[in-house]
């Protein structure tokens, strides 16, 4: 089983637990309108690579990721199942954590039942889902990121009820994604998720327009600055106090 990979990653810090060997995979479906890496869009792009040449790459360094293991981004890795189960297969066996980073925008409650079978085994390889939600409101998902939230938010619940341990991951973009109603409802949302162990807020920042600029690409964010990471607790705060709030009521 190949994959299509954009490129490796030797040392990861901000990808999961500890120093991680990254993969980043080639072909997503989202248009998210701060993406650093549209060069990863194209679905029928990349370098082809084996699982086993993979693992090959981890363990030339693999004493420095004592604590760490490989975490899969991207692009989308929910977009290539198969070579997750194969490359996570191996993984397992010689004992590495194994870490997803996802939009889970390849998600849908009526996807192919051959699809999803194949997901529940990816499930049981994975250590960790690291959940990207842009957007808790749909409409203003969709504007951001030209695609539906449903299937995402059905994949945070599917997460759940496999017991898969997940991060949630939420940029804060100054005038469209700061609205801190906004942001309370996205802790309401995962305040419900028992299998929740970590909420990264990332502030939002214009390293990658240049990237645009090179490839002849419109950056859609032109002109928004960074955002201001002395307001970046207050935004957290807010998520926060939605998480208590579902969990309060839960409580009940």
């Amino acid at each position: 089983m190949l994959g299509r990979i954009h490129s490796l990653e030797s040392f990861g810090t901000v990808d999961g637990p500890g120093v991680r060997f990254v993969v980043f995979v080639q072909g997503c479906p989202m248009r998210c309108a701060y993406c650093h890496n549209p060069d990863t869009w194209e679905m029928n792009a990349g370098t082809p690579m084996e699982p086993s040449y993979i693992i090959e790459q981890y363990e030339r360094n693999i004493s420095f990721y004592k604590g760490g293991g490989i975490t899969v981004t991207g692009g989308e890795p929910l977009m290539q199942v198969d070579f997750l189960v194969e490359l996570f297969t191996l993984a397992k066996e010689k004992g590495i954590h194994t870490c997803i980073d996802t939009s889970g925008i390849a998600y849908k409650t009526t996807s192919n039942p051959e699809w999803l079978a194949k997901l529940d085994k990816l499930m049981t390889l994975t250590d960790l889902v690291m959940l990207d939600i842009k957007h808790i409101d749909p409409e203003k998902h969709k504007e951001l990121t030209s695609q539906p939230n449903e299937g995402i938010l059905a994949f945070a619940k599917y997460l759940d009820e496999k017991n898969v341990d997940m991060w949630i991951r939420h940029v804060v973009v100054p005038g469209i994604t700061d609205d801190e109603t906004f942001l309370y409802q996205l802790g309401y949302f995962i305040g419900q998720l028992k299998n929740l162990k970590a909420l990264d807020v990332l502030p939002y920042h214009t390293m990658g327009e240049n990237k645009y600029e090179k490839l002849g690409m419109e950056y859609k964010l032109k002109g928004v600055p960074p955002m201001d990471k002395g307001k970046l607790l207050d935004k957290k705060a807010a998520i926060l106090d939605g998480i208590r709030k579902r969990r309060a009521e839960l409580a009940e």
